[in-house]
């Protein structure tokens, strides 16, 4: 029989964030999922009445985010499962795109989910057990022009997950960045920030990849739902992984740069080996 744990997932009203909460307790799991108006909170409490808890709460606004977590603990028990969902994506050239425009990104993809991680870890830790889920990207290893913010945002989450399970595998805890590849949901459409376009010498690069962005949105290979069966999967895991990646799509082009980034080492490492002091 499987444990029965409780989730706490944030941005549950859409994409993977709805998929993963769905999953979650379509296994008999409970969810505390954040949302961001009453309508999506009575919508996620009529999913499953006593199992599915909603919380009043946008992760961008961190001096509110212990309370919530405090709060959501007392009422419905420990977090076993963090799971940091909640982000956006940024598409702009970065010469067009302004520092507030990075800020906002960096908010509520790195920042708010560092925020979430700081409430639960003295519960976990206390405890010696908990599992933190951060939602990255394949954009947090691979690169693609037009997204040069977001990829900083999901390369920053990613380093901060790795970091963060060496700290916290001595206390029982484990961390695991999350790294979708093209699924089915809204982020490259009604949720996606867009930058206006301003710079002719950037045309060549930007437009093609917003038409095909834009032309895809709705076909994309992966399914939400099958990504939350791989969640369940992780999260009952004995040794989790640091990192899974989810999508075919997603493999393929880190094996790529993987093999890219090895040939481009080998080509320079007599540079790279020459900045040593002799021995």
């Amino acid at each position: 029989m499987s444990i029965i744990k409780t989730f706490m997932i944030t941005g549950v009203s859409s994409g993977l964030g709805k998929a993963f909460a769905e999953g979650a307790l379509s296994a008999g799991h409970r969810v505390i999922g954040t949302v961001r108006n009453a309508d999506a909170a009575g919508a996620f409490k009529a999913l499953a009445p006593g199992r599915s808890h909603a919380v009043l709460l946008d992760v961008t606004n961190f001096e509110a985010v212990p309370n919530a977590i405090a709060q959501a603990e007392s009422e419905v028990g420990p977090i076993d499962v963090l799971v940091n969902n909640a982000g956006y994506g940024h598409e702009g050239i970065l010469e067009e795109s302004s520092l507030d425009d990075m800020r906002r990104q960096f908010d509520a993809n790195v920042f708010g989910a560092v925020a979430m991680i700081k409430a639960v870890l003295p519960g976990m830790r206390a405890r010696r057990s908990g599992h933190i889920v951060n939602v990255t990207s394949m954009g947090g290893f691979i690169t693609m022009p037009g997204i040069t913010y977001y990829c900083g945002s999901k390369f920053a989450l990613e380093g901060i997950s790795e970091a963060l399970g060496k700290e916290v595998k001595p206390l029982g805890i484990h961390v695991t960045a999350l790294a979708p590849g093209q699924f089915r949901t809204d982020w490259a459409g009604r949720s996606m920030v867009r930058a206006e376009r301003s710079l002719a010498d950037y045309d060549a690069v930007m437009d093609p990849i917003r038409a095909a962005r834009q032309a895809k949105n709705g076909n994309q290979p992966g399914d939400p739902a099958k990504a939350a069966q791989a969640l369940l999967k992780l999260v009952s895991a004995k040794n989790p992984p640091v990192r899974l990646y989810l999508g075919g799509d997603a493999l393929k082009l880190v094996q790529d740069k993987i093999e890219t980034m090895k040939t481009e080492m080998a080509v320079w490492e007599e540079v790279s080996r020459s900045t040593d002091f002799a021995q």
